[in-house]
Parts: C-alpha cells; structure tokens; sequence
C-alpha cells in the first residue's frame, strides 16, 4: 500500500511532467504554423505580380535587324585598318573557262580584293573549283605588305564549311599550320558566312595564306569571294 505522504508528491511530479512535455511541443508547433503561414504569405505575394509575356519580334523586323546587324559587321571588317585583302592568287583548280584572263568568271583572282559579292549564291564575282565535290582543293592567296599575322578572315559566299586547313607561308617560303579542320561551325542556311581564324601572333613575317578545302565535305560548289589578312 502507497504511503499517503508520498501520493501527493507523486501526483505533482506526474503534473510537472505533463506540464514539461506541453511546454516542449509548443515551439514545434507553432514553427510549423509560422513556416507555413510564410509560405502562405509568399505564395500569395508571387501569384498577385504581374505575368510578363514573351516579346515576339515580328519576323520582317527581325529580318532587318539580322541584315543592319550584318552590314555593321562586314563595314567593321572592310575599315579594319590592320586588315589586307589579297593582290593575287592561284587555285589547284577553277571553273573559269580562261584562265589567261583574271577577270573571267570563278577565276583565282575573284578571290582577291575586297568583298563584291553581296549575297549568298553562286556568283562568278567569286573563286569556284572546277568541279563540285571533287574532293581536295586548295587557293594560294598573295599580300602587298608582309606583317606578323594575327588573324585570317575568310568569306564564304556559297556553300560555307568546306574548309579544313589554312597555312600562312613565312619570308623563306615554309608554309606554318595555323589552323586544321574540320570546321564545326553551325552556318545560317543561305547566309554569306565568314571563317575567322585567329593566330597567336607569328614570330615571322607573311603575306602569302593557302586555304585547303574538303570539297566533298558540303555539297555543291564551295566559293569563296575575299580573305583579309590582319597583321602589322
């Protein structure tokens, strides 16, 4: 039998421990309810903002800014006061029916000069090789002033992406690799396109560029109508 003294004292202890356990659980409950009360708060704060909606550019703009933002570009590299476009030039192959006139059409030499071709077609204001698809072909492009080469840029009027070497030729005549295919850049569909090869600038001088190209690697004549040598 319980000692009646002790009852009370129990009684207490079993109050106390109640009391303990309550008072522990309130904080767990009421941080559920805040968190939940915030996310709540939040939730309403995001679905009350304005939805914003995609801008669809209408497509004759688009064309235009495409074509301004072109034209801007090619200006910048015609005005390049480092830049040179090639005086000469001879091609394994071309198209041209005479090659005794440099002005013929698909001739070497249309490859020279500065840019004249001013949409992507097949143009004979530009180099072709004598067939389609034939398999390897190369230009030899010539410069006026020899410099320390920084960059070739070459512009692709038909067909682009067939290019998978350029050399540059140092003062005794050895030809230097600066670049090797094959070219995995994702060209616009009828688009003039330009390969930009930058180089570490050469120790040596230059001013001759040979540009090799896998014919058969795109279909259809590769043509290409000016290369600007950028060097000082």
């Amino acid at each position: 039998m319980l000692n009646r003294h002790f009852l009370p004292v129990i009684l207490l202890s079993g109050l106390c421990i109640t009391a303990c356990s309550k008072k522990n659980e309130a904080p767990a409950e009421e941080t559920t309810n805040n968190t939940a009360q915030v996310a709540s708060t939040v939730a309403e704060a995001v679905s009350s903002q304005p939805q914003v909606e995609a801008v669809v550019e209408d497509p004759e703009v688009a064309k235009k800014r495409k074509a301004m933002e072109f034209a801007l570009k090619e200006d910048e590299i015609k005005n390049d006061p480092k830049g040179q476009w090639a005086v000469n030039a001879k091609a394994s192959t071309t198209y041209a029916g005479n090659l005794d006139n440099p002005q013929a059409s698909y001739h070497p030499m249309q490859a020279t000069g500065v840019p004249n071709v001013d949409r992507h077609a097949d143009d004979s204001s530009s180099w072709a090789t004598k067939e389609a698809d034939a398999g390897i072909e190369w230009i030899e492009l010539d410069y006026a002033k020899p410099v320390n080469a920084t960059e070739i840029r070459i512009r692709q009027t038909f067909n682009p992406g067939a290019i998978i070497k350029v050399e540059l030729f140092d003062e005794s005549g050895t030809a230097h690799n600066v670049w090797q295919g094959p070219d995995m850049t994702s060209y616009p569909d009828n688009e003039i396109a330009w390969l930009n090869v930058a180089v570490e600038k050469t120790q040596y001088k230059t001013q001759k560029v040979k540009i090799t190209l896998a014919t058969n690697a795109v279909d259809g004549w590769n043509e290409i109508d000016a290369v600007q040598l950028i060097g000082e």
